[in-house]
């Protein structure tokens, strides 16, 4: 009985000082749906240090209702990111910006990175708002929105050749990394392959690589290889790879985790999303032409081609900057982007709706030196990264 009483006394006890601590918080009376409005309407780095205004910030902010319906909101103002790196460079760092007006200072984030000399360094395309970022044998996840990084336990391997794909399960509301190693990072042949598969799930409270079995011998392009990057569309993860030195591209399902094989219909380690299905481009050719292939059924294998020519191509770009075509954001333009670091940066943008292409410039990026990627369609994310 005195122990029954001991904790009667307690939880009265507790509810004393949580109803004392609602007392003291001068946003209490003020109702959780104007709240949510509120936050809303905030900018996301705003947004995740808001947390320290109450428990009933913290719990509202990190909550996976809540992050979603910001995501629902800034997704119809998606934004440019970049990944500013390279072995000369004096600093490394992400940065977004407006994806409407680029060059403009408003509302511009970074993130800076550390320098870890000699190195090998590779990006995965940004998620949902979060990024990968592969140094060696170790993971980095940023949310470039909210300026945390996040530093997920050593793979599990002695091997040098480490290739990871970041990816979002959408029925689990879950983050998964896919790492795979091989021997040597730049060897190739028909004996070759990808081995030591293994997934890290993030948020699942478990602080571990689990190893996964791969009925597909294949071998991925080392992550210097900046157009064979994994892209994921609707839970499922495609990249480039080798299979006997033939390409092919690779599915892996973020759900069951199982992989699978898709006949290319050419030869092409170019993978765009193209009006939110999967597809592979040809380069563009000096007139402003390119050809993409989409893949409309990945159980029947079945593709369908798309011509595509840009007007006044020749007067936007002229012929000395090679480009590749990027895919489409989710205005249904098509983008094209310069290959080679040129300065100021530009990409082009053509609206097929219009028939009309423009020249976009975006100014004050990074030294001569850098090596840039740029990423369309990025979305911001109040979520507070955790293992």
């Amino acid at each position: 009985m005195k122990k029954a009483r001991r904790r009667e006394t307690t939880g009265t006890n507790q509810q004393r000082v949580t109803k004392k601590e609602d007392e003291n918080d001068p946003f209490s009376t003020i109702p959780l749906d104007l709240i949510v409005e509120i936050l809303l309407k905030i900018p996301t780095k705003s947004v995740a240090s808001l947390v320290l205004v109450s428990k009933q910030w913290l719990s509202l902010i990190r909550g996976k209702d809540f992050i979603n319906l910001y995501m629902s909101r800034s997704s119809n103002m998606t934004r440019l990111l970049f990944t500013i790196s390279g072995t000369y460079v004096r600093e490394e760092f992400l940065q977004t910006c407006s994806q409407v007006d680029p060059s403009s200072n408003d509302h511009r984030h970074r993130l800076n990175l550390t320098l870890h000399r000699m190195h090998v360094y590779a990006f995965s395309p940004p998620v949902r708002g979060l990024i990968c970022r592969q140094m060696d044998s170790n993971v980095v996840i940023a949310n470039p929105s909210t300026g945390q990084l996040l530093t997920l336990p050593r793979v599990k391997t002695i091997r040098r050749g480490v290739l990871s794909f970041l990816g979002y399960d959408p029925v689990n509301d879950l983050y998964k990394v896919l790492c795979m190693t091989v021997l040597g990072g730049d060897q190739r042949g028909p004996h070759v392959v990808s081995e030591e598969h293994q997934v890290y799930t993030l948020g699942s409270g478990q602080r571990r690589w689990r190893m996964i079995e791969c009925e597909h011998p294949h071998l991925p392009p080392p992550p210097s290889c900046l157009v064979t990057k994994g892209i994921c569309i609707n839970g499922i993860l495609y990249y480039y790879a080798w299979i006997k030195n033939d390409g092919a591209l690779i599915s892996f399902d973020m759900i069951s985790e199982e992989f699978n094989v898709i006949t290319l219909p050419e030869d092409i380690n170019c993978l765009v999303s193209y009006n939110g299905k999967i597809a592979i481009s040809s380069w563009p050719t000096v007139n402003g032409e390119a050809h993409v292939w989409v893949l409309e059924d990945a159980s029947k294998q079945e593709w369908s081609k798309v011509s595509i020519v840009v007007p006044s191509w020749i007067d936007l770009v002229g012929t000395d900057c090679g480009f590749r075509f990027r895919g489409t954001l989710s205005t249904g333009e098509l983008i094209f982007s310069p290959t080679n670091m040129v300065k100021p940066f530009y990409f082009i943008s053509y609206d097929l709706k219009e028939n009309n292409a423009k020249k976009v410039v975006v100014e004050r990026l990074g030294d001569p030196y850098a090596t840039l990627e740029v990423y369309f369609d990025h979305v911001e994310s109040p979520m507070f990264l955790s293992n």
